[in-house]
């Protein structure tokens, strides 16, 4: 799966910063699954332990081509990265104190900032769509409180909206 090839060769900076590339490959490219569905993806990854990339490889390439898909996706996604890790890291101890290889790994981490960026407003754009802007909103806010504030775990979060929703509400004056 070359698009899993190129995730494990660009996904400079571990698992977060290859989920744009994954979502690139994925929705806009191959349109393999939608967004909502690739948001789900996600969110599932998210709530199990282990690398993100390889999970999401491992899902979409089964979903694509079945057990063989999965295993092509995983190799192709953490071939490049074991092969390049290995090679680029024994590369850089040995320039480490050259001054514009400081550099150029000080600019790696703006170009994978903006890249979590766009897949943040993309992923809120479709929430405002979906949900609503005054819901999305509430939340994105709660979770930040949830998650930043209160420091509970994502997963626990996740965990607790999956339940709510599969929670049957009565409307006021409903009989039993």
């Amino acid at each position: 799966m070359l698009a899993f090839f190129r995730v494990g060769i660009l996904g400079f900076g571990g698992g977060p910063s290859s989920i744009p590339l994954v979502h690139q490959e994925t929705v806009k490219k191959y349109m393999w699954m939608s967004e909502e569905e690739f948001g789900d993806t996600l969110a599932l990854a998210n709530t199990m332990p282990g690398p993100i990339a390889t999970k999401m490889a491992g899902y979409i390439g089964y979903r694509v081509g079945g057990l063989l898909g999965c295993l092509l996706a995983l190799f192709s996604t953490i071939a490049p990265t074991a092969l390049l890790m290995i090679l680029l890291l024994q590369l850089l101890q040995v320039y480490k104190d050259v001054p514009w290889v400081q550099h150029m790994s000080a600019s790696v981490v703006p170009v994978v900032a903006v890249m979590l960026a766009v897949l943040t407003w993309e992923f809120i754009k479709k929430t405002g769509e979906t949900l609503g802007w005054v819901k999305g909103l509430l939340l994105i806010l709660g979770s930040l409180v949830f998650i930043e504030v209160l420091k509970i775990h994502p997963a626990f979060l996740i965990l607790f909206l999956i339940i709510l929703v599969f929670v049957p509400f009565r409307k006021k004056g409903e009989g039993v």
